[in-house]
């Protein structure tokens, strides 16, 4: 009877076990990228009097959650699908080099950025788990860039959405000796929260327009009100038009009000709809105006990027 009992729980543990197997969906992992590969970036050198910046720039989300020709699910971007590629490099990184690159040396990795998916399950343990493997391929071609770069030169860390997300990890991942070669890294439209100081030294509020080793970080709403939670916890934010951290409003392209809300450390603008970037499944560009953070603002970041790094070269 005790054998009979052992071979039913037996086969009932089976069962259950081909069940979950049933209902489990396969999942698909794009292969890594290899950072000696050349195609692995994009590299830009505008620095033709040997006294600019080296920037860092990691791109943003633009990938859904696809399915590969055999059914499988992939919550990553595949650095090698020529579909995918277009979209960071042509749609993104060389509009950002356009700006970034002139009297700087621009490089941006390829990588596998995690899907759109991610940032919409409203769990910050949920979207960390799913980004780990990006922010991974991140560091590893940041570990490289480093390794092969003159570090006499000021460093510029930025990035965008999902890229932001890359650069505050970074800031956690640098050495002290790394650090001391920032001239200062750019958060666009994502957050930098309490337990992310608490992390890392490496992390210090810009002030103001001129100060070196400092992150600048900053959001676009029409209204606090409109804040995405995404980021509604950051407690980081500066007027790239005024370099401000105060409600002092500043005039961009004669007709946009910039305005810091110091409450809750967003930009709200007036006198811009951002029409150009419709809304997103209700998740982005909903009263926010997430998408603009990177060309809003283009003239005001190429010029204070250039301002930091020759400030940073007067301290050495």
């Amino acid at each position: 009877m005790k054998k009979l009992f052992v071979w039913i729980f037996a086969v009932i543990l089976l069962l259950c076990s081909t069940s979950s197997c049933r209902n489990k969906v396969a999942v698909y992992i794009p292969k890594a990228p290899d950072y000696n590969d050349s195609k692995m970036w994009t590299i830009a050198d505008g620095d033709t009097t040997g006294t600019g910046a080296d920037i860092f720039y990691v791109v943003s989300t633009w990938e859904e959650d696809w399915t590969t020709d055999d059914g499988r699910v992939c919550h990553y971007a595949d650095v090698w699908n020529p579909v995918h590629r277009e979209h960071m490099g042509t749609l993104e990184i060389d509009k950002v080099a356009a700006y970034m690159s002139p009297g700087n040396r621009f490089y941006a990795p390829f990588y596998r950025h995690t899907t759109i998916e991610a940032f919409m399950m409203n769990k910050e343990d949920s979207t960390m788990n799913r980004a780990r493997l990006a922010m991974n391929d991140v560091k590893a071609a940041f570990d490289h860039f480093q390794a092969t770069r003159d570090k006499n030169r000021p460093l510029i860390i930025a990035g965008f959405s999902q890229g932001g997300l890359a650069v505050v990890e970074l800031l956690k991942h640098i050495s002290d000796e790394t650090y001391s070669q920032l001239a200062a890294a750019y958060v666009l439209g994502y957050k930098v929260t309490p337990n992310d100081t608490l992390q890392t030294k490496h992390i210090k509020a810009a002030q103001g327009e001129t100060d070196t080793g400092v992150t600048i970080c900053y959001n676009t709403v029409k209204d606090v009100k409109y804040i995405n939670p995404v980021i509604s916890n950051t407690i980081m934010g500066i007027n790239p038009v005024n370099w401000r951290t105060d409600a002092t409003p500043a005039t961009l392209h004669d007709t946009i009000t910039v305005t810091l809300s110091p409450q809750y450390h967003v930009l709200v603008v007036s006198g811009y709809s951002g029409s150009e970037y419709p809304a997103y499944k209700d998740f982005i560009n909903v009263g926010d105006i997430h998408s603009c953070e990177p060309w809003l603002y283009s003239e005001c970041l190429a010029k204070n990027i250039k301002i930091r790094a020759q400030e940073w070269r007067k301290k050495q």
